[in-house]
């Protein structure tokens, strides 16, 4: 069944206009599912609870989505910076819904422009109605319809973001399907740790399926594989596979990465410039980073970073590169490349 995530700076009240709530962490998750003839459809709100005081689940948030929704309560730095998130995470699509806070009153054409100068001018205004935000997001998933199918052809990767044992069944893990799909049975690789294990079973929406696919919040239930190899960064690909006598070759779906040239695009609010000792951290595949700039030639900064960065060897997606300490913590977009 088609899911499509949306990483939501909004409240609670306004998710709950949309969906109803299924999981309360950190992030908490919405869901609302419509059934038609072309069978279910799954609009998932991903909202980081606790941003603007942390900004790590925001980035978890955008990591998983395809589509965006702010919920506009001022114009102030919360909103520039959540507009330079959701930009740096390249969500061109997305929906905001202007609902001032204490009856007091924005200035639409003042919050539009913003929005164009970060980067989102592709974005609708849309009224604080739940029905209509679920025809307008059912919309937008339709406009993404063929990219979701591409994104499930591509190697498989499913970054961990819970595990547990559970009694009769054994161990459990638990993330988004960031790309490809994941078969009952197939043959399994944790990384970084290089583990292996198998499939045994999958749950999505708490109903066994055979597969799931990109896009699926997936509980993988696996055999003959050890705990320890399960953090809050592994990552589960598909081996890789090279047997001359089948002609099956498959290359590996991770490369790491101690260091890297980043060619980084500034937000258009950012006006640090990057440079050589600089501490930054990366956000990529529901993964967070720590690298120091060792080189900087403009945008082009070699980064050194304190553990392996685990980027897709095809097709990585683009990266959000941030500074805590800094104002605003977000500093841009990074394409990433290997360096030796």
């Amino acid at each position: 069944m088609p899911v499509l995530n949306i990483a939501a700076v909004a409240t609670d009240d306004l998710a709950r206009l949309i969906a109803k709530p299924s999981d309360q962490r950190d992030v908490h998750t919405y869901v609302h599912k419509e059934t038609g003839e072309s069978g279910a459809r799954i609009l998932s709100i991903i909202r980081p609870a606790k941003y603007p005081e942390r900004l790590r689940p925001l980035l978890n948030a955008l990591s998983a989505a395809r589509v965006g929704l702010i919920e506009v309560e001022a114009v102030d730095a919360t909103l520039g910076e959540a507009l330079v998130a959701f930009a740096s995470a390249g969500l061109e699509r997305g929906l905001a819904v202007i609902r001032p806070k204490d009856g007091g009153w924005i200035d639409e054409d003042q919050v539009k422009a913003l929005f164009q100068q970060a980067g989102l001018g592709a974005w609708t205004f849309e009224p604080e109605d739940g029905p209509h935000l679920r025809e307008r997001l059912y919309a937008l998933m339709d406009d993404l319809a063929e990219e979701l199918a591409e994104a499930s052809m591509q190697p498989l990767i499913i970054p961990v973001d819970q595990h547990f044992n559970v009694r009769g069944i054994g161990l459990v893990a638990i993330g988004y399907v960031q790309a490809g799909t994941v078969n009952q049975h197939d043959e399994l690789l944790l990384l970084p740790a290089e583990g292996g294990g198998t499939a045994k079973s999958l749950q999505v929406m708490d109903d066994d399926v055979p597969a799931a696919t990109a896009g699926d919040r997936v509980g993988l239930a696996l055999r003959n594989a050890q705990e320890a190899h399960l953090s809050g960064g592994t990552l589960i690909v598909h081996p890789p596979v090279d047997d001359p006598r089948t002609g099956t070759h498959r290359p590996p779906a991770m490369q790491p990465h101690v260091r890297s040239t980043v060619h980084l695009t500034p937000s258009p609010f950012q006006r640090r410039t990057l440079q050589e000792g600089d501490v930054i951290h990366l956000s990529v595949d529901l993964q967070f980073v720590v690298g120091r700039v060792t080189a900087a030639d403009g945008n082009a900064l070699s980064v050194e970073w304190s553990n392996p960065a685990l980027i897709r060897a095809q097709s990585p997606p683009q990266a959000i590169i941030a500074q805590l300490d800094s104002k605003p913590r977000i500093i841009g977009s990074g394409r990433i490349e290997f360096e030796a």
